[in-house]
This record gives structure tokens, sequence and C-alpha cells, in this order.
């Protein structure tokens, strides 16, 4: 077999260079410049990159700096420090993010209670109940999520709307599980910026039985689509790193998480497990006492007719 040749630097006054941009680590070979500026060097070349199974590395964000404490609606929580990646920041994974199920409890109007018709559900901060009632407590974390307009190049997919929405740290989702049917906490929708990009301020969740730690969205062409969940262009889940989730799930109020965690994979998990959740793993920054930022490029070809149904399915909460 061929051994491939590495290529070398050009030399100008100013130091080496590769394809007229001045290498970052002057003392490095070109292949090892660091994610930055390979995915410039593809970017420019107009390329994509094509191999299926590659772990998406998303967008490098900021540790974040608060700590979680347990309130009520009428009390505040400091929101953990994040910062946005840009568009050329974010490594574009090689395919389409696989359509999942929204499992039985999306809140969406699809079987039931709908938080999409709920004012006040376009937010960032999605810790509390719309109506002022019970805050959501536990570790920190920021969610990122970069959209991918497929048809258009893999540029940003700006303006479409997306719904998040998780278990809390006991594994229970509001507006289904018992006591507390009436709470709208952990559910949002955001609107992509020109970077295609979405945050939220959340907490991280527990990991409930028969099922690998996740986060479900749904993207929408635009908000005004969110009143029907038929209008969805996609709807996936996010995995959360294993090493993260068993740090969180040492704590005491994550109690039983640790545990069920223990008999779960990515690879025998009912939704991860036909690929290991290679385009959904995360990408996360962070730690139990600061909590978490954490980040996915997803996407989406809204050509194609969206495969994951509504009904209830992939895993039960605790």
């Amino acid at each position: 077999m061929t051994e491939s040749r590495i290529p070398e630097p050009d030399q100008s006054p100013e130091g080496p260079t590769w394809e007229g941009r001045p290498l970052v680590r002057t003392d490095e070979e070109v292949v090892d410049q660091g994610a930055g500026f390979d995915i410039r060097t593809l970017v420019s070349r107009r390329q994509v990159l094509g191999v299926a199974g590659i772990s998406i590395a998303g967008a490098v964000l900021a540790a974040c700096t608060a700590t979680g404490t347990a309130s009520t609606g009428s009390s505040t929580q400091t929101a953990p420090a994040t910062t946005k990646a840009t568009a050329s920041e974010v490594a574009v994974p090689g395919a389409e993010i696989p359509d999942e199920t929204a499992g039985p409890y999306p809140g969406d109007g699809s079987n039931g209670p709908d938080a999409l018709e709920e004012s006040g559900i376009i937010r960032s901060d999605i810790r509390s109940s719309l109506d002022g009632g019970t805050t959501a407590t536990g570790v920190p974390m920021t969610l990122t999520l970069t959209i991918l307009d497929m048809q258009n190049g893999d540029a940003p997919f700006e303006s479409v709307a997306v719904y998040v929405w998780h278990c809390d740290a006991q594994g229970g989702y509001s507006m289904y599980s018992n006591g507390i049917e009436n709470e709208t906490y952990l559910r949002g929708v955001q609107v992509s910026d020109a970077n295609g990009q979405v945050t939220f301020t959340s907490i991280f969740p527990a990991c409930y039985s028969g099922r690998w730690p996740h986060i479900h969205f749904e993207v929408y062409p635009t908000v005004d689509d969110i009143v029907d969940s038929a209008n969805a262009i996609a709807t996936s889940q996010v995995a959360l790193p294993e090493a993260d989730c068993n740090a969180v799930y040492a704590l005491s109020e994550y109690s039983g998480s640790a545990e069920n965690m223990s008999q779960v994979t990515l690879t025998s998990d009912n939704v991860f497990g036909d690929d290991g959740g290679a385009l959904q793993l995360a990408t996360t920054s962070g730690d139990t006492s600061r909590g978490y930022a954490v980040a996915l490029a997803v996407r989406i070809d809204a050509s194609t007719t969206p495969t994951a149904g509504n009904a209830p399915g992939g895993g039960f909460s605790g």
C-alpha cells in the first residue's frame, strides 16, 4: 500500500502558510493544525466530510460558571455562561441527522398535551414552568444546536424554529409524569440566528430505565409552523457523553440515574443503537460544579419526507 504524502507548507515573509493561510502551529505539520484550520480548508474548497459514522464535533463552547439551586417560580437561578461558536467553527458531519421517535412525552399536541400552544413557549431559559410554577433543579446545562441546510450546501439554516424538551433530574417529564402533569418546565422553542444556532439554558437530564441519557428536539420551517406537529421537518435526539453522565449521576440529586445508566449502552439503546449515536453524540465542556455546555451540529434536508412518528416509543421515564 502506498503511503500518503504529508503536504508541505509554503513559505512567506510572515512565516509558513498553506493555501494562503498562515499556519497556527508553526512548529507542526499541515495535518496537525487543529480542527478550526481543517474546517476552513474544507469550506474554502466547498467540500463536505462524506464519511458516514463520523462522530460529530460540535461547536466548542466556554465552560459554564453557574451552580444549580433549588427554587420555585418566584426565585431566580444564574444561567450557566456559554460562548456561541460561529458556523465555520462547527464540524460538518457527513449525513442528515437521523429521524427518531418523539417518544411518549412530546408535549407538541400529537398525543394530547401541547406546550406549543402556551404563551411564552418561545424562550431560551426553559428551567421554569411557563405559568410561574416549579423550576427544575439540577446541574446547569446550556444546549446549542447548529442547524445546517443540506439543500443549500450546508449553509446555516436561519429562521427555523427548534423545539427542545427533556426529562428532569428525577427522570420525569413535565405535562406527563406523576405529580408534574401541570408543570411545563424543560420545554421551549428558539428561532435559529444567522449562524443557524439556537441556545437553551436548562439542567442536565437524568437517565431513566431503558434509555441512554438524551434530549429531544423537533425542527419546524418557521415559528408559525409549530401550531401543528405534522409540520416538523426533522425530529431527532441528542445523545449525552458517557463520562459527563457518570460524573453528574454520582450526585445525590440524580438518585437512581447511575444504576439505570449501568444497564444501557449507546449500542444497546433502542434509539441510538443502530449506529451508536454517531451523528447525535454531543460535544461538551464543563463539570458538575460549573455546569456543562452541550453542542451538536444538525444537518437537515428539508426536501426529504420525515420518517419519525410521534407515537409512543423510545423509552419511558421512571
